[in-house]
């Protein structure tokens, strides 16, 4: 586990990883540091559906409690943070829509307010994005997807810059602050650029124990050395295939942002150069009767909701 986080800090150009259980733990372990009763964080309104689930209500349950505004629109970031704000949180490609996050232009407004970016990179990948070059804080991973490649893992990482002053305000006691469970340790004092990831072993994977399995770690170590590979081929498959869906006549739309025609298209040209991943969501002329029916008729594309492995997929949730 310790050279699997290693290998991704590295990828990431991180300063030290936090390797756990699964994506949603790698989220929880990423803001158990940061958050306290009545605090908030602004999260993207084009996020994972569980992720959406996972903010909305689980950490409620902790007191938590979370904003969701367009990272389109700079103006609406600025006004939803708060003095009560701990974080910004969004998805470098959105899944499933598919869409991209200007991640510069969101770190900037959370350098301006003092708090930290945290980018889910489970779509990118860091072959495709590297969101702690563009001015991320931490960075989370669901390893069960592209990372592994291969769907024998459920995994998680949490990746940290090392670049944040967490002593800067008392906004963050839990890395400023004494730690009574280590007789009045201070975690950033001691540990300097290591000190949210020595926060996440030492408090983080004891007091929740999200801990991830050696072998899920072995598998994938393994997956990583094919990654840039693999990563070259899901993307040029997904921009085959929604270009062939764009042109057809029964398809209404399709929200992949490595076509022209996506509202995103600029932005993933400019920040994603090598692809825009292979996720993407197209709607068929026919409403939901079509959508089930086409589901049905497929052969080649598994009907499956993990995805980031060998096999290409389709989902209807609607159905």
């Amino acid at each position: 586990v310790a050279a699997l986080q290693a290998r991704v800090a590295a990828l990431e150009g991180g300063a030290g990883a936090v390797c756990c259980s699964s994506g949603h733990a790698a989220q929880i372990m990423a803001l158990f540091p940061l958050m306290a009763p009545r605090r908030n964080i602004v999260a993207s309104t084009r996020l994972y559906g569980g992720t959406v689930t996972q903010f909305s209500h689980t950490i409620r349950r902790f007191g938590w409690s979370a904003k969701f505004v367009d990272f389109d629109d700079p103006e609406a970031l600025r006004a939803a943070i708060d003095d009560d704000t701990r974080a910004v949180f969004c998805e470098s490609i959105s899944n499933p829509g598919g869409s991209v996050t200007d991640i510069p232009a969101v770190a900037a407004i959370a350098d301006a307010a003092g708090i930290p970016l945290i980018v889910d990179n489970t779509l990118a990948t860091p072959y495709l994005c590297r969101p702690i070059e563009m001015g991320a804080t931490l960075v989370v991973h669901s390893l069960t997807k592209y990372m592994t490649g291969n769907g024998t893992v459920t995994g998680g990482v949490v990746v940290d810059s090392g670049t944040f002053d967490w002593s800067a305000s008392d906004k963050f006691p839990s890395l400023s602050a004494p730690e009574p469970a280590y007789h009045g340790l201070k975690f950033h004092e001691t540990f300097g650029n290591m000190a949210f990831t020595f926060h996440g072993i030492a408090i983080g994977l004891r007091d929740l124990g999200m801990t991830m399995n050696p072998q899920g770690a072995h598998y994938t170590l393994m997956g990583i050395e094919t990654l840039g590979l693999r990563m070259e081929r899901h993307v040029a498959n997904a921009q085959k295939v929604a270009a062939w869906l764009e042109a057809d006549d029964r398809v209404e739309r399709v929200t992949y942002a490595g076509l022209d025609s996506s509202p995103w298209n600029a932005t993933a040209r400019r920040l994603y150069p090598k692809g825009a991943g292979a996720l993407f969501t197209f709607a068929i002329r026919g409403g939901y009767a079509a959508a089930v029916k086409l589901v049905d008729a497929l052969s080649l594309f598994s009907h499956v909701a993990n995805l980031g492995d060998a096999r290409s997929l389709v989902i209807h949730s609607a159905s």
